[in-house]
């Protein structure tokens, strides 16, 4: 059996042909004005948010509560007082009060599609004098309906389509004359409860899928760890490496600091003054382009250099790039550079690792080991979530060397199996697309009314991948 076997049976159901999930309709519509509404359920009111919600804003004067909130992709969630990420008042006498069953919304900075933008309250707590709370104030709204209604908006993009001004944001009176659509009560507690538990099934298969992805990245990289550090034959006989973290290696292969197998090019550092010089405008590449196992090479910059300096940082085809730091996982990151761009010079913070005595695809797939990351790890620089390391340390990485042609047949088994790895994220990937983008479909329809969820009971959902689409009768 294949060491890929046992995750890809759990893809198996991404090959199922596609099904129609039919939803019945109401008996008759009207045209609601509303360009994201469409068409409405004759009995159904469209209004103005401020017919059914009223704005609130009760500072927590005093240090009243200290039970502290944040609207996140996950919903309105407890936080720490001494948690400093994200938005932050200069002391939480300003924040407001909110209460159980407040909507919240974080209507700035709409340009960025990939923050949350509404969550209903669980609890009364403390939030973000940046946040905007709506309570109801009507007998004729239910939060959770209305909750589910804005998360459509959300995921239509209305918000940013409205917020306006230099940082793109949206008002509480611009909230409050949206036109939101109005079932009677008890529709919006069928609908509420039909959303609660259909799109509770979609996010479980959803985090089933990401945590297929995370085992697939953890078990390509053991993969890769093993047959560069113990080769391809369990029958090998081995020797101790003399390093403690690498354990034993077969027996016939070297190990030599990378500085007797290879040259570190440091790159060029921004802001020299060129006064007086000829100057030469080049690509250079950031650490931005250089990514884990391949190249960003959409947006690269361009610097303006001495003539006399191109060679000394021109990079050479085979070269290994290699990030001197930033976040933990992007330290040692890198890929081997094949002249896409040329000439092209790079950054300070990217090295150049030339190698003299082994391939390029080796080194690359050495500095890929769980093995070198802890090496890199231990030796460098950190602070909260960054790191940083010199080339001298880069110089001094034990490199496992065997013979050029156990070298080459390594990595070509390394690239099939890295192909499978990659096929199965891809699936498990576009299932968690689809998912979505079933959930979205599924909410629109709920809350729009373009489904009668009346009368529809607990309903199986497809397993992740199985390609369901959603359509009314």
């Amino acid at each position: 059996m294949s060491l890929m076997e046992p995750l890809a049976i759990r893809l198996g159901s991404q090959t199922a042909p596609a099904k129609s999930l039919v939803m019945p309709r109401y008996p008759e519509y009207k045209a609601s004005g509303v360009e994201w509404l469409g068409e409405v359920p004759g009995h159904w009111d469209v209004l103005p948010t401020k017919r059914l919600f009223r704005r609130c804003k009760d500072l927590n004067t005093g240090m009243i509560c200290d039970n502290r909130l944040a609207l996140t992709m996950s919903g309105v969630i407890p936080r720490d007082l001494d948690d400093l990420d994200g938005l932050q008042a200069s002391e939480f006498e300003t924040y407001q009060i909110f209460q159980k069953d407040d909507l919240a919304f974080k209507l700035i900075d709409l340009q960025n599609i990939k923050t949350s933008r509404v969550g209903i309250v669980p609890t009364t707590g403390i939030m973000s004098p940046a946040y905007i709370r709506l309570a109801a104030s009507s007998n004729y709204s239910l939060p959770r309906y209305f909750y589910w209604y804005f998360t459509d908006l959300y995921n239509q993009q209305v918000f940013n389509q409205l917020g306006g001004g230099v940082r793109q944001t949206m008002g509480p009176e611009e909230l409050l004359f949206l036109p939101i659509s109005v079932p009677t009560l008890e529709e919006q507690g069928c609908v509420a409860d039909f959303l609660d538990r259909e799109t509770g099934k979609i996010d479980a298969l959803i985090a089933e899928q990401r945590r297929l992805v995370e085992l697939l990245a953890e078990k390509r990289q053991a993969v890769i760890s093993h047959a560069v550090t113990k080769g391809l034959n369990p029958n090998a006989k081995m020797k101790d490496s003399g390093i403690e973290w690498l354990g034993e290696v077969p027996e016939h292969w070297e190990v030599n600091r990378l500085k007797f197998v290879a040259t570190v090019q440091t790159g060029i550092a921004k802001g020299k003054d060129n006064a007086g010089k000829d100057t030469i405008s080049v690509p250079y590449l950031r650490v931005a382009n250089v990514q884990d196992g391949y190249l960003d090479l959409e947006d690269v910059a361009t610097i303006d250099i001495p003539l006399e300096s191109l060679d000394r940082y021109r990079l050479q085809s085979g070269d290994v790039l290699m990030n001197e730091g930033g976040d933990f996982d992007k330290l040692g990151r890198g890929h081997v550079w094949r002249c896409e761009v040329d000439p092209c010079i790079h950054q300070n913070h990217v090295f150049a690792v030339r190698p003299h005595s082994i391939s390029s695809e080796w080194l690359n797939l050495v500095t890929g080991t769980n093995y070198a990351q802890f090496y890199f790890m231990t030796r460098s620089k950190q602070s909260t979530n960054l790191a940083s390391i010199s080339s001298t340390n880069i110089m001094e990485l034990p490199v496992v060397c065997p013979p050029d042609e156990e070298q080459a047949t390594i990595a070509t088994f390394l690239n099939k199996e890295s192909t499978k790895f990659d096929t199965l994220t891809a699936e498990a990937n576009r299932a968690i697309e689809l998912l979505q983008e079933r959930r979205s479909a599924l909410i629109s329809a709920a809350v729009t009314g373009k489904i009668d969820v009346r009368t529809l009971s607990p309903s199986p959902l497809p397993q992740a991948g199985e390609g369901q689409s959603l359509e009314v009768a």
